[in-house]
């Protein structure tokens, strides 16, 4: 994935932005703020595996790269990458409906998030998340889920 930055005036690299928002949000981060602190909180660990030239990116360096990443682009690269970590996927693959927690805004008259998840329970992970159209259901989203996994 290329960097999306552009000039002199990188301070962090971009794996290590990513690699730290990544494991953040598979931590439970929501928030840029979160992820910050989760950097900060686990620093050292970072340090055995990343550069970090300049320490842990601040809350403002997270939102804005990702407000210039493509989200396809960045969704393409990040199943590659979980393809090549799981080299072979062994076991049962359940897929499953959930609604996500805090994602609806009643104020707003938003509806919650609802997300269809594939996961190897032999290897503990997600395979693929696919949001479910607000006027469909879940069974809308499972051909989607089947098509983009290689079993």
């Amino acid at each position: 994935m290329e960097d999306p930055r552009s000039g002199n005036r990188k301070e962090h690299k971009l794996i290590d932005i990513l690699t730290i928002a990544v494991t953040a949000t598979i931590c439970g981060a929501n928030k840029w703020t979160e992820m910050e602190e989760f950097g900060c909180a686990k620093q050292d660990w970072f340090s055995s595996f990343l550069e970090l030239p300049n320490g842990i990116p601040s809350h403002d360096t997270f939102g804005r790269v990702f407000s210039m990443i493509c989200s396809n682009t960045f969704e393409k690269c990040f199943m590659l990458w979980v393809q090549e970590v799981i080299e072979k996927i062994e076991g049962v693959v359940a897929i499953d409906g959930k609604s996500v927690r805090r994602s609806h805004g009643k104020t707003q008259g938003k509806r919650a998030i609802h997300l269809v998840s594939a996961w190897a329970t032999e290897n503990g992970m997600a395979l693929v998340q696919q949001k479910v159209d607000e006027k469909s259901n879940e069974i809308t989203a499972i051909p989607k889920i089947l098509d983009s996994l290689v079993l």
